[in-house]
Parts: structure tokens; C-alpha cells; sequence
């Protein structure tokens, strides 16, 4: 099935379902990095420390990783017509709240709010994945991931000449302001044209929340194991935030801090062992079994992917021009137009991706693009002061191909194991690659640049070779409906 064939220029049905989506995600990811555009003018509009715009650039995926399996579980239960509309609706909130801040205080707590719409991606997962058959379902979550993405490089791009528009004393809050109206607008627009499934069609619902449903014992100590990471993620994030350079929390608020994420962990495993046991405790039909192993995978491998590049993003501006600015004069502004080229493939490469899956299989793509990854980010290893410039972009944007891709190839397998718990599904896998950002991020700091790329080769390629334990979606599925009959939802 190509692009091509899904007849994009057209707005009806599950076209006008893709378009819609993909632009409510978009608008997010325009209101979740609206402020890293206009870093400088915010820093000398309320006189921000260097030190304070790292927290602030910190806080900003904070709250994601919680946020993306709390969204996960609601958009299961109520449908993404509700849960996107509400989404856009109450982040316009502290949009406004950040756009009107006159301390460093405010700016962090509005911040810290406004990474709940970084969750709004999970949305999109569950409801591109009910529209479109398995045969398309990769090239449209390609689309609405890689279209979408482009929403923190439009804000990149439009926000600081909006900003000079309105003036330079307070241009930056106007230019916030608009983007809150802008989401606040959209969920409007978004819940009056929008249905959670194709007409006929009943929108499947698992049976209980707060967790995900297993089907052996093994698989539950293996998704009690999976939430680790994100809890350690949080955790090393409250720790980056009481370092000598950030000094925003003192011990006895790290020591709390830690003790209330560490009972969100033991809370969230007692809720997955109270809703499995009892079904544990008898045989399972085979038809709703699934291996959760492929949701391991595949977080895995988002938090290479997308972890990753947030964390590429973030240094490659300041290294080109760091070995280029004595060479060959390179500026600041060239630097980040240079750096640009990692992002703007996203458009191209993700739907590229996801389509590639739906033709050759989606193991095999997800494992080929990895080790593509693996092999990028070695060969950026050796970028250098010497090499051409025009040498050192086309290095960069191999590397930028293969990542985004596999981007892609992940979220079409995902909506593809258990179509109830999708948004759970796309929320743990979501959840995982804002902590790969921390991580890395973390990292990022001790190590000089080759060696980062060096340690994100080994990463990558220890990640394709995880994937090769996937297992491909079978030819279908059979779910269970409202009304206790059984349908068979094809996968080809």
C-alpha cells in the first residue's frame, strides 16, 4: 500500500480522521516547545540565570513520562474525541499561566504543567489505529507521528518573528499567548468533526482500568519490570535538578521527592497484580493471549529512537559550532540551521518508515532501521573540524533517515497487539522515549561528543538486536464486542 494510495489530498472518512489528528498533534508540539525558540528573550525579559533555563528546558519533559500512561489509560476508557479536545483544552491554561509569568517560579511551574500536552501523541496512536486496516495502519501512524513531529520545528521557525512582530520588550508572550489560543481553538474544532471509530464500527474498551491485563505469570512480572526505567527516569531527573549548576531542590525535597515516586512504583505494581490475579488464577483463552514482550521491545526501542534524537536535537547546535566556528567561521545561526537537517527528515522518514513496514514486515524494518541508526551514529563518531561541511550534513541526515524511520516501524506494531489497550500500549512505549531524553540528556554531560555517538551506536545496535526477538502481528485478531460476540479483525 503506498503513500500514494491513501489519497491524502482528499477529506472524508479515515483521511479526514488522519488530517484532523495529525493536527491536533502538531498544535501540541507547538505549544509543548514554544518557549525554546525564545529562550533569549524570555531570559532577559525576567532576568533568567543560565542555570535556570536548563531547569526550565528540563521540567519541560517532566511530567510526560507519567502523563503518557495516565492519557494511555484515558483514552482507552473515553475515546480520543473526548480525550484530545480536553487535552488541548486544558493546556491552553498554563500556555497562558507561562505567557504571564513574571518570576523564574512561575515560569517553572507553568512549565512544568505544560509537559502534560507532550502526552497528546498517545492519543493519536489509539484512534489512527481503529480507522485504518493493518495494511495501512504504518504509513498513517508514520504520517500522524512524522507530520505531527514537525510542530516543534514549525514552532522553531514561526514563533521568534512572531514575537518581533508584537514588539521585542513582550513579543515572547504574545507569541505564547497565541499558540494557547491557537489549542484552545483547535479543541473545538477537533471535538465537533471528529468520531472515535468508523460508523458500525463498536469502539473496544478493556475491562478494567488501571492497569493492563496479562496472560501468564511471566508476562507479569515482566510489566511490573518494564514500568522500572520510567520510575528511575524520574528519579534521575529529580536528581539533575538538585546539582550545584541547577540548585532548584534542596536534599530533604529530593529525599521526598524520591520516596513519593518510589510509592507511585509499588502503588502502580500492586494495581497490576490486583487486576491480574484473579484471572491468573485460571486458564486464559487463547484468544486473548498476547506476548508482552513485544511492548518491551518495542519501549526499548523508542527510548533509542526518539530519546535519542531529543537529546541530539539539544547538543548538535552548540557542537558544529564549537569545531567549525575556528575553521571555517561558522556562526551560531549556521550552526542551527545546520543542526536542523537531523529534524526536518522527521517528515519524510517516519511515513517512510511506517510504509516500509506495511510492505516487507514490520520486524524486519524495525531491526534494518535500527542497525542503520547504530551504523549514523557511529560514522557522526568522527565528524571533525575538517570534514566539509556539505560532508558532515549528509552524515548527519543518513543517520537522521534510518533513526526516524525506525521511529515509525515502531508505532506500526504497536496498535497491532491488543487493540483495547492501544492507548495503554502507546503510553508505556510513548512514556519511555521521553525517559531515553533524560537519560541521554544526563549522559550527554560526562562524555565528550565522539564518545556520545560511539555509546548511542552501541545502544542502537543493541536495540536492533532486541528486535529480532519481535514477533510479527499475526494475519488477525479476534476481540470480543459489547455484546459478547466474537469478530475477527483482519490484519493484512
Amino acid at each position: 500500500m503506498s503513500i500514494l494510495q491513501l489519497k491524502l489530498l482528499g477529506f472524508s472518512g479515515k483521511i479526514k480522521i488522519l488530517h484532523l489528528t495529525w493536527t491536533a498533534f502538531f498544535i501540541s508540539f507547538v505549544v509543548w516547545f514554544n518557549h525554546a525558540p525564545l529562550m533569549l528573550m524570555i531570559m532577559d525579559s525576567v532576568n533568567l540565570t543560565e542555570s535556570e533555563v536548563n531547569i526550565l528546558l528540563l521540567l519541560n519533559f517532566a511530567l510526560p513520562i507519567p502523563a503518557r500512561i495516565i492519557i494511555g489509560m484515558v483514552v482507552d476508557r473515553f475515546g480520543a474525541r473526548i480525550s484530545y479536545s480536553t487535552l488541548l483544552a486544558l493546556s491552553s491554561l498554563p500556555c497562558f499561566a507561562f505567557a504571564m509569568a513574571e518570576s523564574f517560579q512561575q515560569l517553572a511551574w507553568a512549565r512544568f504543567c505544560l509537559g502534560f500536552i507532550g502526552a497528546g501523541f498517545v492519543i493519536g496512536i489509539r484512534i489512527i489505529g481503529d480507522w485504518f486496516p493493518a495494511r495501512q495502519v504504518g504509513v498513517a501512524e508514520g504520517i500522524y507521528g512524522g507530520w505531527g513531529n514537525f510542530g516543534s520545528a514549525a514552532a522553531t521557525i514561526l514563533l521568534p518573528g512572531l514575537a518581533l512582530y508584537f514588539g521585542a520588550e513582550n513579543g515572547w508572550r504574545y507569541a505564547i499567548a497565541v499558540t494557547g489560543i491557537l489549542s484552545l481553538a483547535y479543541a473545538l474544532i477537533y471535538y465537533r468533526n471528529v468520531e472515535d471509530t468508523p460508523p458500525d464500527v463498536p469502539y473496544l474498551k478493556p475491562r478494567r482500568s488501571g492497569a493492563m491485563e496479562v496472560t501468564s505469570i511471566k508476562d507479569l512480572f515482566l510489566y511490573i519490570c518494564t514500568t522500572v526505567p520510567l520510575y528511575t527516569a524520574m528519579s534521575l531527573l529529580t536528581w539533575q535538578l538538585s546539582t550545584p549548576e541547577a540548585d532548584l531542590l534542596s536534599t530533604p525535597w529530593v529525599i521526598a521527592i524520591n520516596i513519593i515516586i518510589w510509592a507511585l512504583f509499588f502503588f502502580q505494581a500492586c494495581q497490576i497484580v490486583d487486576i491480574n490475579a484473579e484471572r491468573l488464577s485460571r486458564p486464559i483463552d487463547s484468544i486473548h493471549h498476547y506476548p508482552f514482550k513485544q511492548i518491551t521491545i518495542l519501549s526499548v526501542a523508542y527510548l533509542m529512537t526518539f530519546g535519542s534524537k531529543l537529546a541530539v536535537v539539544s547538543m548538535l547546535p552548540m557542537f558544529f559550532f564549537t569545531i567549525y566556528r575556528e575553521t571555517q567561521a561558522v556562526s551560531m545561526i549556521d550552526a542551527g540551521l545546520m543542526a536542523s537537517s537531523f529534524i526536518v527528515m522527521n517528515l519524510i522518514a517516519r511515513p517512510v518508515g511506517g510504509w516500509l513496514s506495511d510492505r516487507i514486515g514490520r520486524k524486519l524494518s524495525l531491526t534494518m532501521f535500527l542497525a542503520g541508526t547504530s551504523l549514523g551514529y557511529y560514522l557522526m563518531s568522527f565528524i571533525a573540524g575538517d570534514w566539509p561541511i556539505l560532508m558532515t550534513i549528509s552524515m548527519t541526515v543518513l543517520c537522521s533517515i534510518f533513526l526516524q524511520a525506525a521511529e515509525g516501524a515502531v508505532f506500526a506494531i504497536a496498535p497491532l497487539i491488543k487493540r483495547p489497550m492501544t492507548g495503554q500500549i502507546a503510553g508505556i512505549v510513548g512514556a519511555y522515549g521521553n525517559a531515553g531524553a533524560i537519560f541521554f540528556l544526563a549522559l550527554m554531560g560526562h562524555v565528550a561528543p565522539s564518545t556520545f555517538f560511539i555509546i548511542l551506536a552501541v545502544c542502537a545496535l543493541a536495540s536492533a538486536i532486541l528486535a529480532r526477538r519481535l514477533e510479527e502481528p499475526k494475519e488477525f485478531i479476534t476481540e470480543i464486542m459489547p455484546d459478547g460476540t466474537l469478530v475477527k479483525i483482519e490484519l493484512d
